[in-house]
């Protein structure tokens, strides 16, 4: 048992930090970059009306994604504080009890979108098609929806457990399973867009199957033991988790949100080149949400232990190290724009000279958006998911919303590119204040 736990013994070094959060970032932008290949088979092997299909159905999925979210961090965070402060039984009885419990949200979710998909579909007033289409994708994703929350959970728990580098070898065969069954179901055995959803539902499967067979063995940090139902246990979990919970609600809002600004100023060409540009921010997304989600457990555990010179060391070394990585990434995306826009679009169309001139004022939100994803997962490890979800909510939402319907007014077209840089900047002055108001609190 006590190897497993060597990571949180070494000394907090740069170094030591960055080889337990490195796996945790390449399985995030491993899953954004196959979450994008998705959409490429599906528009070039079936057709752009089934990915319609796939965009209409992502508010469901997107629920899925955002409960197991909520569960995986929230529970993650009480389950290693546990650990630190030395209750080990205590928190391998709410591990399992919290595993279970996603097995049951699942379950009911799983009901409810059969149970409500028809009358959901139907109200949409989609043609005969795209209604087929969304009918079967959803009716064969929502099989492996227990699989999938126990997949965003297990990642999450193999990292705690000091089993960062299994868990990114699961992303990854789980990524590369979903690219290869994408082409062997569509176009080899010619199951259309139900090719895609089981190619999808398949590869997070691997992940969640890896998971029942790590925590089955008793030599884990973590594993599997008779649950004691703590009803305090299930409440904070979610209400730590609940900053995970709102951000993946309101990204959806959002969207359409900045997709409406951009049919009114400039029509469906703008729609395109702002689908560009969120392309790039949500690559750039993936590398601090990885390297956040991958320092969250040390901060649990630190802060159980009541250890709080490591932590210190910790949350210091994570401020200088986005800072520097947000200037570098601002810096390549602004001067490598005309390359990552031609990647999407050619230089002849009318969308390539609006996604250039709107990624090169969107590459500002790069400064701003690392430290506000760190400070909000940050309050979440710290068990206070009221600070995480106040961070999350306002910046993704208040202020995004606010700023993409009040700049347009006074600027324009150019207003809706700044949008994103301006709520990402007011984000971190919350974040900046809230760090420092509680950092007596917990001695970081």
């Amino acid at each position: 048992m006590k190897a497993s736990l060597d990571s949180y013994h070494l000394p907090v070094t740069g170094r030591n930090i960055l080889r337990f959060v490195f796996p945790t970032i390449v399985m995030t932008v491993f899953n954004t970059f196959y979450t994008m290949v998705d959409g490429l088979f599906v528009s070039n092997l079936i057709g752009t009306a089934a990915l319609s299909a796939i965009n209409l159905t992502a508010p469901a999925i997107g629920l899925i994604t955002a409960v197991s979210g909520m569960l995986a961090t929230g529970g993650s965070a009480v389950v290693m504080k546990k650990m630190g402060e030395g209750r080990e039984e205590e928190a391998r009885q709410d591990f399992t009890l919290l595993i279970l419990t996603n097995a049951v949200v699942g379950a009911v979710m799983m009901a409810l979108g059969y149970g409500l998909m028809d009358v959901l579909l139907g109200s949409m007033g989609l043609s005969p098609e795209v209604f087929g289409y969304c009918h079967a994708y959803l009716s064969d994703y929502l099989l492996f929806t227990i699989p999938i929350l126990l997949m965003y959970n297990f990642s999450l728990y193999l990292i705690a457990a000091d089993r960062s580098r299994l868990s990114l070898i699961c992303t990854v065969a789980g990524g590369v399973s979903n690219i290869v069954l994408d082409y062997v179901l569509i176009a080899l055995a010619g199951m259309g867009i139900r090719g895609a959803a089981a190619a999808t539902g398949l590869g997070y499967s691997l992940t969640a199957a890896a998971g029942l067979l790590v925590f089955r063995k008793r030599d884990s940090l973590l594993h599997f033991q008779k649950p004691v139902f703590r009803g305090g246990v299930l409440f904070h979990a979610s209400a730590n988790g609940l900053s995970e919970l709102a951000t993946s609600l309101v990204s959806g809002i959002t969207t359409l949100l900045f997709n409406l600004a951009m049919l009114k100023y400039i029509g469906e060409d703008g729609v395109a080149a702002i689908t560009i540009i969120m392309y790039v921010l949500m690559f750039v997304s993936a590398l601090f949400i990885g390297y956040s989600y991958g320092a969250a457990p040390m901060i649990s555990y630190y802060h159980g232990e009541g250890n709080h010179e490591k932590l210190k060391k910790l949350v210091r070394f994570s401020v200088r190290f986005i800072l520097g990585a947000s200037a570098l990434c601002a810096a390549v995306s602004a001067l490598a724009t005309p390359a990552l826009v031609g990647v999407f679009t050619r230089p002849d169309s009318p969308v390539y000279a609006l996604a250039v001139t709107g990624n090169r004022l969107c590459s500002i939100a790069l400064l701003f958006l690392g430290l506000n994803v760190f400070a909000s997962s940050m309050f979440t490890a710290l068990s206070n998911g009221v600070v995480s979800a106040v961070l999350a909510f306002s910046r993704s939402f208040l202020f995004t919303v606010a700023c993409v319907q009040l700049l347009p007014l006074l600027l324009g077209v150019t207003g809706v590119w700044l949008a994103t840089p301006a709520a990402e900047l007011l984000g971190l002055l919350m974040s900046a204040a809230l760090l420092a108001r509680h950092q007596k609190r917990y001695g970081y």
